[in-house]
């Protein structure tokens, strides 16, 4: 596939695009600057585009069969760019006649309890919350637009860069855990999970939760 990758210079972009290419797909990555470092393949290309501006995205989504995105705030920007973000996203798709949509979304709106979501919870660290609301009122957004192909993945509890194994667990809206409670992925197993998704479209419409 040719691929659109939003928040390509992020960590989890990066690899990302390594797992796409790895695999064979043509990577378009998406950064503010242009520049995406350390990946070296004929197959990818680095481009410049602002994920909030819905002209922008549908320029550079023509002609691609998909959009991934890893798109996050930084250190500087609001966690409410997470929504400016979705809408950009969703209508710049549209205009692209472009349908398919895996989204790197948040672990804090996972369930870990009948009633009860990973944020609620008396552990989740305050400094986190902003950034997490978001990634849920992002979330809401998204489950409107029904005329994509959409899939909205979150990452367990902790991720960070590990090792790339290649496994990994799912749950549909739930944390995934181990018998200790402890929720961890690598940043690595996670890009392999969202080009898994990509190929195989098992979570459309779906807040799938990873794990290892």
């Amino acid at each position: 596939m040719d691929v659109l990758l939003l928040g390509a210079s992020g960590r989890i972009g990066q690899r990302t695009a390594t797992e796409l290419l790895d695999r064979g797909h043509a990577v378009t990555g998406v950064s503010r600057s242009g520049t995406v470092e350390g990946i070296d393949d004929d197959e990818f290309v680095a481009v410049a585009g602002d994920a909030t501006d819905s002209n922008d995205v549908a320029k550079l989504a023509t002609a691609h069969d998909a959009v991934i995105s890893a798109l996050g705030p930084s250190d500087e920007e609001s966690a409410a760019i997470l929504t400016e973000m979705m809408d950009a996203v969703i209508e710049g798709l549209r205009r692209a006649d472009v349908d398919r949509l895996v989204w790197t979304g948040g672990a804090g709106g996972l369930k870990v309890g009948p009633e009860t979501m990973l944020i609620e919870t008396d552990d989740f660290p305050e400094e986190w919350v902003p950034v997490a609301r978001a990634a849920i009122d992002a979330y809401d957004i998204l489950t409107e637009a029904d005329d994509l192909a959409w899939s909205y993945l979150a990452p367990a509890a902790l991720i960070e860069p590990g090792e790339r194994t290649g496994e990994y667990r799912t749950a549909d809206r739930e944390l995934v855990a181990d018998d200790g409670g402890d929720s961890y992925i690598s940043m690595e197993d996670f890009a392999v999970a969202l080009v898994d998704e990509l190929e195989e479209e098992n979570a459309v419409h779906t807040y799938l939760g990873t794990g290892n």
